[in-house]
């Protein structure tokens, strides 16, 4: 039933319609000046930074469990889904900010400074604060984008929602997002929030994960399985 309705749905935003899709007002996330500046090819001694992406969702989930029970206990789940809410955009509009979480040039101190100043700049909770804050002082900083997704995970579970990561080539329009929403409610039988994420190389249509279950009806998929078509014929 849920590879029926969400192959249905999907199928609606292929091709033309994602045509002169619109980005979606930015918003002005510009990391400090200081960082900025920061411009040092020095090496940080220890740092690991190929990691594999199963670890790294690892050290996600275990400080994502940390930071959704704290906020559950003090009563600030309305204030931690407005911290995932400015920290995908963030990820999503800056990437210097992506940079900094990322690059082993910078010190412990240096992300843990430039972190804090981000996070005072847009609002953060004091939760997530001295998340971010620790983080940076273990070289964490790098999982914050699976940290981001497991909270959003957690928070729609405890709401009784179900979170669908949609890959698309181009912005879904607000009208996409919520008639693919809704196609997914009839699927799953929950409400649905939409986690969506902008991957070009997929050319053109989308591909829908929900939990362990994925609709792949990108351009890029379909190419793929007429070139292995192709060497078999030949």
């Amino acid at each position: 039933m849920f590879f029926a309705v969400a192959a249905s749905a999907a199928l609606c935003y292929s091709g033309a319609d994602f045509e002169g899709a619109p980005s979606g007002a930015s918003q002005p996330w510009l990391v400090p000046a200081p960082v900025r500046g920061l411009a040092r090819a020095d090496v940080v001694e220890g740092v690991d930074v190929s990691e594999t992406a199963s670890l790294s969702m690892g050290i996600a989930q275990r400080y994502a469990t940390a930071v959704f029970e704290l906020a559950k206990e003090d009563k600030a789940l309305p204030a931690l889904e407005a911290d995932i809410d400015l920290l995908e955009s963030i990820l999503a509009e800056s990437a210097e900010f992506r940079r900094l979480i990322n690059s082993p040039i910078y010190s412990r101190e240096e992300q843990a400074r430039a972190v804090q100043a981000v996070a005072e700049k847009i609002g953060l909770s004091k939760i997530m604060v001295n998340t971010l804050g620790l983080m940076a002082s273990k070289r964490r900083l790098f999982v914050l984008p699976q940290l981001v997704r497991a909270l959003r995970n957690m928070i729609a579970e405890e709401k009784g929602e179900v979170s669908a990561e949609v890959f698309s080539a181009k912005p879904l329009t607000k009208a996409q997002s919520e008639k693919l929403a809704k196609a997914l409610k009839a699927a799953v039988g929950k409400e649905v929030r939409i986690n969506a994420a902008v991957d070009e190389s997929l050319i053109g249509g989308l591909v829908v994960k929900v939990g362990s279950r994925m609709v792949d009806t990108s351009i890029r998929s379909k190419l793929a399985h007429m070139q292995n078509m192709m060497k078999e014929v030949g």
